[in-house]
């Protein structure tokens, strides 16, 4: 059971410090200073062929912070009642997606790098990959 509330409000974009150099610049992401959680894992999508999508899961206890590293994608969040499309296309930008919400990944640009900070360790018995599972797993 859900001990807060799981829906997209509580979803955000949250802007990561960038650190501006002309020989390029740096954005730096630091455990419970810019994130609300220790990372435990550390993914990125690439290569993700057009018209493709990702995601089409949610998770019971895993925090991510999903970034745009590189082009540009939608994430469709979906708490079981609502749903929200949140463009990602700037690097120092990142949505913060709580437990308890489906997610959907689409419109990869060409080249677009998604880039994911877990809060935990991949374990399968965190997933839930069946929409109607997952709408199940929101009525408890």
């Amino acid at each position: 059971m859900l001990s807060y509330v799981s829906d997209i409000h509580n979803c955000n974009v949250v802007e990561l410090s960038k650190i501006h150099n002309p020989a390029g610049n740096i954005t730096i992401v630091q455990n419970n200073k810019d994130l609300p959680f220790d990372v435990k894992r550390v993914y990125y999508l690439y290569d993700v062929p057009g018209g493709s999508e990702r995601g089409g899961h949610a998770h019971k206890g895993l925090y991510q912070l999903i970034v745009a590293a590189s082009g540009s994608f939608d994430v469709i969040i979906d708490d079981g009642k609502q749903k929200k499309i949140i463009q990602l296309n700037r690097p120092n930008f990142g949505l913060m997606v709580i437990p308890g919400i489906w997610r959907e990944i689409v419109n990869f640009s060409s080249g677009a790098i998604c880039f994911v900070l877990a809060s935990e360790k991949y374990s399968e018995d965190d997933y839930i990959r069946s929409y109607d599972e997952f709408l199940n797993y929101k009525k408890h």
